[in-house]
């Protein structure tokens, strides 16, 4: 659900889907979306590319990053399937990150970072009531990106995942 959600965003925020060419000092913006995910290994970390995300099916993503972790994690990952990824998500709350500042791969010029989850107690309408509370960090590379336009990046996902039809169904 979080791929879909940040495929949407980055086309709603299309310089989170960019970079940058140094060389001839311009902004190349992408006309798809590819997203990487970050996988851990006991080789370290390979992040294996859903290509089209934003054209697939939250199954059909689901299914693919299964596949290409189950592939990573076997040393039997090829060059190709780590190759062309516009955008990173990396997500340390499954080995216990509470929070962090996740590293931009470049050429990219933003990456989504995801903690582990938790249910807190959140005063809402007079009263305390519990949520699941999921860390969410976003870096992004300032020669692009501005602190305003990561903040609106990620209030954005906040809002989708809160509201995923919405977000879907682009209302």
């Amino acid at each position: 659900m979080l791929t879909k959600i940040s495929a949407l965003a980055l086309q709603k925020f299309p310089k989170f889907n960019a970079s940058i060419d140094v060389e001839n000092q311009e902004m190349i913006l992408k006309k798809y979306v590819n997203i990487g995910i970050a996988v851990d290994t006991e080789k370290g970390l390979l992040v294996p590319v859903i290509k089209d995300a934003d054209k697939k099916t939250i199954i059909e993503i689901s299914d693919e990053i299964t596949e290409l972790a189950e592939k990573a994690r076997a040393g039997n990952l090829s060059p190709k399937e780590m190759k062309g990824g516009n955008f990173t998500i990396s997500n340390l709350g499954g080995i216990g990150g509470t929070n962090f500042t996740p590293i931009i791969l470049h050429p990219q010029v933003a990456i989504l970072g995801v903690s582990r989850s938790t249910k807190k107690p959140v005063y809402t309408k007079g009263k305390f009531e519990p949520r699941e509370i999921l860390p969410l960090s976003v870096s992004y590379d300032h020669r692009l990106i501005d602190g305003a336009e990561g903040v609106r990046f990620l209030k954005w996902i906040v809002q989708a995942l809160e509201d995923p039809y919405a977000a879907l169904l682009g209302v």
